[in-house]
């Protein structure tokens, strides 16, 4: 699991926008440019099936749909905030 999230640069970009704030599918797409709505719908599917994302859906018209970290998610975003961290130090001369 953590080889296919880490090694995918577009389920790491998704998941640090849903962190900033950004849930909706739409705002995510028009956020990052070249990422696709197919691209982002297989990685967020990828990323709730992995417990990460939850999704809520609204019953209004239009149909509206955000994406949240999971208890679960939250952590593991916290171990690649303690990677990058470590990463951050090797660099420091």
């Amino acid at each position: 699991m953590v080889e296919d999230i880490v090694g995918c640069k577009w389920s790491l970009t998704v998941l640090a926008l849903v962190r900033q704030g950004v849930h909706r599918p739409g705002a995510m797409e028009h956020a990052v440019p070249g990422l696709s709505a197919k691209v982002l719908n297989e990685r967020l599917r990828k990323l709730m099936r992995f417990g990460i994302l939850e999704k809520e859906s609204y019953p209004e018209i239009p149909p509206r749909v955000e994406y949240r970290l999971t208890p679960f998610g939250a952590r593991f975003s916290a171990i690649l905030d303690s990677i990058d961290a470590l990463e951050n130090e090797l660099e420091r001369p």
